[in-house]
């Protein structure tokens, strides 16, 4: 039983919590600039820890089907030879049921927010489970997980607000980017192997001009980070500390990011979970009246 557990968890990446961060900070990003703070805080806490579950939930079942999908490809990458489909621990058959189970659980936390949300979110399932197949046709996976995981922005403000508007949608135009970079710097990790295979990527399409790459969309990132925090008319606090996720994309990541070295890519990718925080706290002060 022990060992059936262990085997779940290695298939769902429960034990490297920043996938399912990563899904989550774009919801309680939503959430923050549409809450009104000024009441009671109960409802955003249990949005929140709903944004929360359902995050964990829905990365865990696209980790299954991404394993499923890429079963072949990951016996030929030194980093993905051993997991638990890819090696034969987990049968495809057993993988699809806890697929089912996981997608089951999350439309139970699904149906506690209003309809529109619930009509969105169903809305992005196709997203969500066609991303594996991205890295066969193009060289801008990325483009689609940025626009796959950061679909939180929009469901975080329409749980709250029932109706689509501008501002978290250029919330969301701008965290695609942010995708599109950390999740470039990722890629390189395989980017040898992903090459003989024939798997494509950002991180292999720019490998000659990686930190330009990186600069541009982490600046489109600010750029429209600013702009919605211009059009939501945050406080000036929230411009002014704007300076420290600034700097963690630039002055950290960037400079810090060495293509050649996969344990450096880990290192600099995960640092985006802090940055996630980092974007969080802002927001949260750039809302509150003084």
């Amino acid at each position: 039983m022990l060992q059936k557990l262990n085997l779940f968890i290695e298939l769902t990446r429960l034990k490297k919590p920043i996938g399912y961060m990563l899904l989550f900070w774009p919801c309680l990003w939503g959430l923050t600039i549409a809450y009104d703070f000024n009441g009671s805080l109960l409802i955003f806490c249990k949005y929140l820890i709903f944004f929360l579950a359902g995050a964990i939930l829905m990365r865990s079942a696209g980790c299954i089907i991404n394993d499923i999908s890429d079963r072949n490809f990951d016996k030929k990458v030194e980093r993905t030879k051993s997991r638990p489909i890819t090696s034969g621990k987990i049968s495809i058959k057993l993988a699809l049921c806890y697929a089912s189970i996981l997608c089951l659980l999350a439309l139970l936390i699904l149906i506690n927010f209003n309809s529109f949300t619930i009509v969105l979110a169903i809305c992005s399932m196709p997203l969500a489970f066609t991303y594996p197949l991205m890295k066969r046709f193009t060289y801008w996976p990325q483009l689609y997980l940025g626009i796959t995981f950061n679909y939180g922005i929009i469901l975080g403000w329409t749980s709250i607000n029932p109706e689509i508007d501008i501002k978290p949608i250029i919330f969301y135009l701008g965290a695609i980017f942010w995708t599109l970079g950390y999740d470039t710097i990722y890629g390189f990790q395989d980017i040898k192997d992903d090459e003989i295979i024939g798997v494509k990527s950002t991180s292999i399409l720019f490998k000659n001009n990686s930190k330009m790459f990186l600069k541009i969309v982490f600046f489109l990132f600010v750029l429209f980070y600013l702009t919605m925090g211009y059009l939501m008319k945050l406080n000036l606090a929230f411009f002014i500390l704007s300076i420290i996720p600034i700097s963690h994309l630039f002055l950290y990541q960037i400079k810090k990011f060495d293509s050649l070295k996969p344990e450096v890519c880990l290192h600099v990718f995960k640092s985006n979970n802090f940055f996630g925080l980092i974007i969080f706290i802002n927001l949260l002060i750039g809302r509150v009246s003084f």
